[in-house]
């Protein structure tokens, strides 16, 4: 499936309140079977804000699902920072990329680079700019100049397997720390799952990350 993954703009806020730590604390993927994103990216701070706040519905399935409401708990998390130079990721010629996808520049250049429009590189290396915000048009695909560096939080989020007969369905999975309690449980980030991934009658609803994105990425600018 296809990820589009966006950060809550105030999930920062969380991480500099100590409301959230994401390597010890419980984080939860919430899948969504509907979602009016609106202004909530820029002004949702809790899950109250969404799911209860009615902009959201959880997703439930029918017949045998596999899935307990409140989501999916996440193992393994870590944090890992990486400067752009270091990045593994290399552009190349004439290669397909998926929106969201980034890269560094083969030969680097201190910066890295987000397809902000999915399509094949061309034949020759593309003029990179080296401002925040600047894009560059390389074949099909736009390259948004993001930052110095990413800082990349990553999981394992368990598979969903439906019984049978048994269904589930979701088009987008939102990453939260759970503290039990609606109002004080901190958002992350929200996958746009690209329309309704199903599953059913025994088979397994597994939502992955894009290679090397992990589950959320934050740019220095």
């Amino acid at each position: 499936m296809a990820v589009t993954a966006f950060n809550y703009g105030l999930f920062q806020k969380s991480m500099l309140e100590a409301r959230i730590n994401w390597v010890s604390d419980t984080i939860k993927a919430m899948p969504l079977a509907s979602y009016t994103i609106g202004s909530t990216r820029d002004t949702a701070q809790y899950l109250s804000d969404v799911v209860t706040g009615g902009v959201a519905v959880e997703a439930t399935g029918g017949g045998s699902t596999g899935y307990t409401p409140g989501g999916l708990t996440l193992t393994g998390k870590t944090l890992t920072y990486t400067a752009a130079n270091s990045w593994t990721t290399q552009r190349a010629n004439a290669t397909a990329y998926a929106a969201g996808a980034v890269v560094r520049p083969a030969t680097g250049n201190g910066f890295l680079y987000q397809a902000t429009v999915a399509g094949t590189t061309g034949g020759a290396v593309p003029t990179y700019p080296t401002v925040v915000g600047q894009t560059v048009t390389d074949g099909g695909v736009v390259w948004a100049c993001v930052g110095t560096g990413a800082l990349v939080a990553t999981g394992t989020i368990p598979p969903i397997t439906t019984g049978n007969p048994g269904s589930f369905t979701a088009s987008f999975l939102l990453f939260y720390k759970d503290t039990g309690t609606p109002s004080t449980s901190p958002l992350a980030t929200c996958w746009d799952l690209g329309g309704a991934q199903p599953a059913s009658n025994g088979g397994p609803w597994t939502p992955t990350p894009d290679a090397g994105q992990g589950i959320l990425i934050s740019f220095t600018n």
